[in-house]
């Protein structure tokens, strides 16, 4: 992978460009999709709530995500040493999860727009779309980083995959918020 670029035009605007190897756009947009459907199914088997569907509140799960990767991308609301109230977390989650969850899914589908299913490797960005990068990334690297992983050679490849993701996300962050 080649470093994030920040270009600014003044028909066009700022953008920001890459150039990624074919298999490095294959792996992130397998990356980007095995994270989604990870969200899509957390997200599906939340307990239907009738009057919260004829009010138009959300609702959804009250408890975490026992997967270590989803806990990690959607922790609760209270940390530990804070004061406690009866149902306070379940019911922050209930109301807020799905809209954390869609939030994810539209950074994830940025990526997977971006670089397409025979995409190109060159991949260029406007700024929302960067900014919508950046957090998709985040998401990918602490969702792969927390996964539990039982061979060590798949272990050493999720490192390698962790750190590779962690370069892109700061090459791109960089750029964004450098001069340039």
């Amino acid at each position: 992978m080649h470093a994030w670029k920040k270009k600014k035009s003044l028909l066009k605007g700022v953008s920001f460009s890459c150039e990624l190897e074919v298999h490095e756009r294959q792996i992130l947009g397998n990356l980007a999709a095995t994270v989604a459907e990870a969200l899509i199914e957390r997200a599906q088997s939340a307990p239907k709530d009738e009057l919260a569907e004829l009010t138009g509140m959300p609702s959804g799960h009250t408890v975490a995500p026992e997967d270590p990767g989803l806990a990690r991308l959607l922790p609760d609301f209270e940390r530990e040493g804070d004061e406690e109230y009866e149902g306070d977390n379940g019911l922050l989650r209930a109301l807020n999860e799905t809209e954390i969850t869609k939030e994810k899914l539209a950074g994830l589908s940025a990526i997977s727009h971006a670089i397409g299913p025979g995409g190109s490797e060159h991949i260029k960005l406007s700024e929302p779309e960067a900014l919508l990068w950046l957090r998709a990334l985040n998401d990918i690297r602490l969702f792969f980083a927390a996964s539990e992983i039982a061979q060590p050679d798949e272990s050493r490849d999720r490192d390698q995959i962790v750190e590779w993701l962690a370069y892109n996300q700061d090459s791109l962050l960089q750029a964004v918020m450098g001069e340039a």
